[in-house]
């Protein structure tokens, strides 16, 4: 049996979010950890909010709540949403914990005493008014390259040109809308992640069988300019783990916090603490996990992110992974994606376009969502939501393939043998080529599986799904009943088998489906298809069956058009 570690990049925590965010990472986590589940291994599934920062802070004070009641609040939101889309955490934490501002204090004290953290002073804004330093988000102003009036600190959202606070025109504060700004000194923290470039080069250079987008960003960033620069560690906010060295502010940085991309990956091991405390578990239990002086040197450790998280993951935290000189374990695997785009443009979650995963939710239940989602996983490229294509998709591979197998073999045996597996006749040639065909595919399925290829292993399960369809069809037990039903017992049996074969394999892909199919074939027994063959005859004669609702329901020509313009606008 081997360990698998698995996390999630942890979603933000202003606001729900839409299906490009689902896609891009905890979906195709869940379907890892799941199929590793059922393979019989043992996984920690690990994700949370990351909660700290200055969208928190703004977020917060746009509906008028304090931000610790705002965050707890949308984070059991969150898990909610998280529990509807049937996302499998082993534990969904929070980086606001008790445990996360423990370790990411202790995280920059071991990179302090090796050296690697520096003080550097440097202007920022100061509101006069506000009587704090404002973060780049918490000034707008006029944009200097296309005129747009409520620009921020940091982006035109109107032009999408990069800004520094400085180069906004009639700057104001969001916090007050004082224009009495000004420049000051201040103090901060840097992670001297140029001094680890050597130390990350060799760790990037041997992951060899790292997807081509991930080591490309990585590359890019490692090497692109003047190399890997230092980063900035503290910012002046009041939410946040608050930048002490021994429980005691450090030195010159009172009153400052550390900058959410220091205490947000560190949130990945603290979660496995909250998992280990929440369950009264001891420090050995989540150590086992992170800890390669206390067993974790055997766990395969697997990250899952959108493209844009990968500088961070494959540069910032092992930079303090590796600086802290302590035996944390380091991602073996990082599984990246490309973009989801939405309908011709963008999904954007600040201009509330797209389909929300609340509103999913609302919609249709999660497998229909699942399904399409990974089956259309942005691996090697963006890829694009559509109402048409996602109609399209549900109606034919959930519902002609998957559905009206289940519903014609259930239904025939029913009305010609009653609701248990008929006793009769054998198999014959027709059987023996579906079974060698089925144990050819179920194999590549499996390949496609632990290799991570979401599509491919969505298109491997799908022509698993065809394949007892074209048997079924070519079988036609309805007429060979007429002239030998002891033949079409047989290939009955076969086919209520099936059922059972592909609850098992479709479980990481469509787990509401699944256990629907496994209780219509009253069967408890998960146990993986190792051999088909007896895999195929696992319910013997006399097993009761019933006859499931339907599996899945099309999506009619109405719907779709009405989920399209009512999802055309903008979500407040």
């Amino acid at each position: 049996m081997a360990r698998h570690l698995i996390t999630s990049a942890i979603p933000y925590i202003n606001g729900i979010k839409h299906l490009g965010n689902l896609v891009g990472s905890q979906l195709p986590a869940d379907l890892f950890a799941r199929y590793q589940r059922d393979r019989g291994h043992e996984v920690m599934f690990i994700c949370a909010t990351d909660e700290h920062g200055t969208p928190a802070e703004l977020a917060a004070a746009k509906v008028g709540k304090p931000v610790e009641e705002y965050c707890a609040e949308m984070h059991a939101v969150q898990a909610e949403i998280a529990r509807g889309f049937r996302l499998s955490f082993d534990h969904f934490g929070r980086s606001s914990s008790p445990q996360n501002r423990v370790l990411t204090q202790a995280f920059a004290k071991r990179l302090a005493e090796a050296g690697l953290i520096r003080e550097v002073t440097e202007k920022q804004m100061y509101s006069n008014a506000d009587g704090r330093f404002l973060p780049d988000r918490y000034i707008e102003g006029t944009c200097p390259n296309c005129g747009f009036d409520s620009a921020r600190g940091d982006q035109c959202d109107n032009c999408t040109k990069q800004l520094d606070p400085v180069d906004l025109i009639n700057p104001r504060s969001v916090i007050s809308g004082s224009t009495d700004l000004e420049l000051r000194e201040t103090k901060h923290l840097f992670l001297r992640q140029s001094e680890m470039r050597g130390k990350l080069q060799d760790w990037i250079d041997s992951k060899s069988d790292w997807p081509i987008l991930t080591t490309s960003i990585a590359k890019k960033w490692l090497n692109d300019g003047d190399g890997l620069q230092d980063r900035g560690i503290t910012r002046d906010l009041h939410w946040g783990v608050p930048a002490q060295f021994d429980g005691a502010p450090w030195a010159g940085m009172e009153g400052k916090v550390f900058y959410v991309w220091f205490d947000a990956p560190i949130e990945y091991i603290a979660c496995t603490q909250e998992w280990a405390d929440a369950n009264g578990k001891g420090e050995a239990d989540w150590q086992r996990w992170w800890r390669t002086d206390k067993g974790a040197a055997d766990v395969t450790y697997t990250q899952f992110m959108g493209k844009d998280n990968v500088p961070f993951h494959t540069l910032s935290f092992p930079a303090t992974i590796l600086g802290s000189e302590e035996p944390w374990k380091l991602v073996d695997y990082i599984k990246s994606f490309n973009y989801l785009n939405y309908d011709g443009g963008q999904f954007s979650t600040s201009r509330g376009r797209g389909v929300f995963m609340d509103q999913a939710l609302e919609i249709l239940p999660s497998d229909y969502w699942r399904w399409w989602l990974l089956s259309h996983a942005p691996e090697s490229a963006d890829s694009e939501f559509t109402w048409e294509n996602f109609q399209t998709s549900v109606n034919k591979d959930l519902a002609d393939v998957l559905g009206n197998f289940v519903s014609r073999i259930t239904k025939f045996t029913r009305s010609k043998f009653g609701e248990a597996l008929p006793e009769g006749g054998a198999w014959g040639e027709r059987e023996a080529a579906l079974t060698e065909e089925l144990t050819t595919r179920v194999r590549a399925y499996e390949g496609f599986m632990d290799e991570k290829e979401v599509r491919k292993a969505a298109a491997e399960l799908r022509a698993i799904w065809v394949a007892g369809n074209e048997y079924l069809q070519s079988a036609a037990p309805w007429t060979v009943f007429k002239t030998d039903p002891a033949q079409a017992a047989a290939q009955a049996r076969l086919a209520l088998n099936l059922i059972r074969l592909y609850a098992i394999l479709s479980e990481p892909f469509i787990p509401d489906a699944a256990a629907n199919m496994l209780e219509s074939m009253q069967c408890s027994d998960r146990s993986w298809p190792d051999d088909v063959a007896a895999a195929l005859e696992f319910l013997p004669v006399g097993h009761a069956f019933t006859t499931p609702e339907v599996l899945f329901r099309k999506i009619a020509d109405e719907e779709r058009e009405d989920w399209q313009k009512r999802f055309a606008g903008i979500r407040s």
